[in-house]
């Protein structure tokens, strides 16, 4: 069998092309979308470990007291690692007169400080329920006066929450659904040249798996390229990101990228695939008048 016409070749390699670059486009964006949330969650786990929970002890406890319950809350799930510490009444004052100056504070007045224990508490207890038994629990011990942290914040956190939630599952299933018509129109454009070619072989007795095999293979590859590409866009802006805000740094997890990425190829290569099948079986049901 001759084969086809140099011309033919180079004629029918843009639709090709044309249908990777807009799948990976395609891909990109939605990767783009998933770093979004990504770090977003990253950097409210990160404004949820700031909230600080102040216990004021009483007047005059032993120092083993203190160390002892130091230990306490150091050893509690809620308390962030490596986040407790002691401040003393004397340096408090200090610290006051160094923000406001030596008036702040007359010589002749005692010092209003206590000696006071702080820690940052686990993203996953900065919320009302939780830091009220944290306080609760607290306030029980004999040498603690009383026990207090930032409750506005932590409500502004837990509203902005919510409504950042609601709103990124309906931008997620908006990107999904414009995703998958996107990807389904440019397979759909790509095979409208070989119509002809499908219906064919249908006509001179092969299967429809058969005609449908080479077209789903090379779909699966199409939308590996795609997948390929998208990806190596995504970690080409992720190291420009943090070349440009060093602080970034500190929000990506290579891990969750890695398995985002894995996600990216799974979801090319399948939609792509499925696209095809649809779009060949189309082809196969329709009448050869209706392909002009």
């Amino acid at each position: 069998m001759s084969e086809l016409p140099d011309t033919l070749k180079i004629k029918t390699r843009p639709n090709y092309l044309y249908s990777i670059l807009s799948v990976a486009l395609v891909l990109f964006l939605l990767g783009f979308f998933g770093l979004l949330i990504a770090h977003g969650q990253r950097l409210v786990k990160s404004f949820k470990e700031k909230v600080v929970v102040i216990v004021e002890l009483k007047d005059d406890v032993p120092e083993q007291e203190v160390n002892g319950l130091k230990a306490t809350i150091d050893s509690k799930v809620f308390t962030k690692a490596g986040s407790v510490e002691y401040v003393d009444k004397e340096t408090a004052q200090d610290e006051m007169k160094q923000e406001f100056g030596e008036d702040f504070l007359k010589l002749d007045m005692p010092n209003p400080f206590f000696d006071v224990i702080t820690f940052n508490v686990n993203a996953a207890y900065a919320h009302t329920d939780s830091l009220v038994n944290i306080k609760g629990g607290l306030k029980d011990e004999s040498i603690v006066n009383d026990v207090f942290y930032q409750e506005n914040l932590v409500d502004n956190i837990e509203n902005n929450v919510r409504k950042l939630s609601w709103i990124t599952l309906g931008i997620g299933l908006f990107f999904i659904f414009v995703a998958v018509t996107l990807i389904h129109n440019t397979v759909r454009l790509a095979l409208y040249a070989n119509r002809f070619i499908i219906k064919n072989m249908q006509l001179v007795g092969a299967t429809w798996e058969f005609i449908s095999r080479p077209y789903v293979l090379r779909a699966m590859r199409h939308g590996f390229i795609s997948s390929i590409i998208a990806g190596g866009i995504l970690v080409l802006i992720i190291f420009w990101a943090e070349a440009s805000l060093p602080s970034l740094g500190e929000l990506q997890d290579w891990t969750l990228f890695a398995w985002m990425f894995l996600g990216l190829i799974l979801l090319g290569v399948l939609i792509n695939t499925l696209s095809t099948r649809s779009v060949v079986k189309k082809y196969l049901r329709m009448r050869v008048d209706d392909l002009y």
